[in-house]
């Protein structure tokens, strides 16, 4: 995923404005053009070789600069996205946003979460985990693709920050994602083995002091990285959507629910609407998600766009990969300029 970088340096004639350099001007600037971008040497070293001041050698590379003498080339892989990346990125105040090419035309392209989200997010963690860090992984397809595509972690703890859609389909699910992430990187497994939606409060708080469970809640404080997924609030876009009954959607729908994410639901502004449903779920609180470190969410697809944009917005989130359906809506379909993600101030605070 790291931009690699190619540099071209060339004497041979490249317009009118070269030409005006003599010969022995051009075989120079290509001298030093080579040692400065090709071979890492300052300009107080190639201006000791030269016997020139390092004050001509500032003015020789901007020279050859801009009379193309050197071409700078910057390549990210094909699936990346480097400049809708750079645009999310400010927009929305992250520390990283990572775009990745939407699906070929032909594709399903208004699908949820690529597959290939998963796997870049699985590279970014690479990047952002160190050794003996606390890894977060909440119940989410694209967290579990991410799992999945895992192949180097260092060693670190991970643990499970949700409950599973259902207890079921642990071992499939994100029960599976932990013990992945885990055996990649050496570490310790907490996972959760509970659904992350209960029938009432009650059955609720007393899963969470069953050991195994009151174990894993133990480690929320201590998550350095999260990795987690965000739902639109429509069928098979939203895991909470899809447990509950069709009186109480209508009943969130009312409080004007936009997204929801680790069972945490959210309103267009990024407000946090129906808090009661956490009353029911197991999952790490808003609170804590809000004083880990590095939040990354892993969303994409044009259906989940104005959810992504709802979330950016709540201050729990911040870093992003996603893709550029949803980028470019993000980028030119939302609407009033964020606060920075990284103030990660609750917009309820205001």
């Amino acid at each position: 995923m790291n931009s690699s970088e190619e540099i071209a340096v060339s004497a041979m004639s490249a317009g009118r404005s070269a030409l005006r350099m003599g010969p022995a001007e051009l075989v120079q600037a290509a001298a030093m053009a080579r040692r400065f971008y090709l071979e890492g040497k300052s300009k107080i070293q190639i201006a000791e070789e030269f016997g020139v001041s390092r004050f001509k050698v500032a003015r020789v590379l901007e020279t050859a600069l801009e009379r193309d003498l050197v071409r700078i080339e910057i390549r990210v892989p094909a699936e990346l996205d480097a400049e809708r990346s750079d645009a999310l990125r400010a927009r929305y105040g992250l520390r990283h946003a990572v775009v990745v090419e939407s699906p070929e035309a032909g594709e399903d392209e208004s699908s949820p979460d690529p597959e290939n989200l998963g796997e870049v997010a699985a590279d970014l963690l690479g990047e952002l985990v160190s050794e003996g860090d606390v890894l977060g992984l909440a119940w989410g397809r694209s967290t579990i693709h991410m799992a999945a595509a895992l192949d180097r972690l260092p060693p670190c703890t991970v643990v499970q920050l949700t409950g599973v859609y259902d207890a079921g389909t642990a071992e499939r699910g994100s029960v599976e994602a932990v013990r992945r992430a885990a055996q990649v990187s050496g570490g310790d497994a907490h996972p959760i083995y509970a659904p992350m939606l209960l029938p009432d409060a009650a059955t609720a708080a007393a899963l969470r002091n069953q050991t195994g469970i009151a174990r894993a809640f133990e480690y929320f404080d201590k998550v350095t990285v999260a990795a987690v997924s965000i739902g639109s609030w429509e069928p098979g876009i939203s895991t909470v959507h899809d447990m509950l009954t069709d009186e109480e959607r209508a009943h969130y729908a009312s409080l004007g629910v936009a997204a929801e994410m680790s069972a945490h639901l959210f309103d267009a502004e990024g407000r946090r609407v129906g808090r009661d449903l956490g009353e029911r779920c197991i999952t790490v609180e808003a609170d804590r998600l809000r004083r880990i470190p590095e939040v990354v969410a892993i969303a994409g697809g044009q259906r989940k766009a104005s959810a992504i944009d709802a979330v950016l917005r709540s201050g729990l989130v911040t870093s992003l990969v996603t893709d550029t359906a949803a980028a470019d809506f993000l980028l030119h379909e939302t609407g009033a300029q964020p606060r920075p993600a990284l103030d990660r101030a609750d917009p309820d605070g205001d």
